[in-house]
C-alpha cells in the first residue's frame, strides 16, 4: 500500500474504508450469498478486494502497489520468497484484511 500524501492520506483512506466496509461491503455480501453459504465463507475475501478497490478509485493518493515477501527460514520451516503484483496484490491485501477482521470479531465476542 502507498499513501502519497502522508498522514492526510492514511486519515482519509481510513475514513473512506469504514464507510465503504459499512455502506458497499453489505451490499456486495449479499450479492456473494450464493457462493459464501456453498463455501462455508471462505469467499468473503472477494468482498474486501472490491471494497479495497472502490477505495483505491476514490482516494486518490492510495494504491496497491506489488506485494513482496522477502521469506522466512528457521530451524523447523522455510518460507520462500514471493512477490505478487496486480490484481494477485488486491486478493492477498483482501485475505490479509479478512483474517485480520475475522481474528478481531473472534477476540471481541
Amino acid at each position: 500500500m502507498v499513501f502519497a500524501n502522508g498522514t492526510n492520506t492514511v486519515l482519509l483512506t481510513g475514513v473512506a474504508l469504514t464507510l465503504a466496509s459499512l455502506i458497499v461491503k453489505p451490499i456486495i455480501n449479499i450479492l456473494l450469498l450464493p457462493i459464501n453459504l456453498i463455501t462455508f465463507g471462505l469467499f468473503r475475501w472477494v468482498g474486501y478486494a472490491i471494497t479495497l478497490y472502490i477505495v483505491t478509485l476514490v482516494v486518490p493518493g492510495f494504491k496497491i502497489v506489488d506485494f513482496a515477501f522477502k521469506g522466512f527460514s528457521s530451524y523447523w520451516i522455510s518460507i520462500p520468497q514471493i512477490s505478487l503484483g496486480g490484481v494477485v496484490a488486491f486478493i492477498a491485501f483482501s485475505f490479509i484484511i479478512s483474517i485480520i477482521s475475522s481474528f478481531i470479531d473472534w477476540l471481541l465476542k
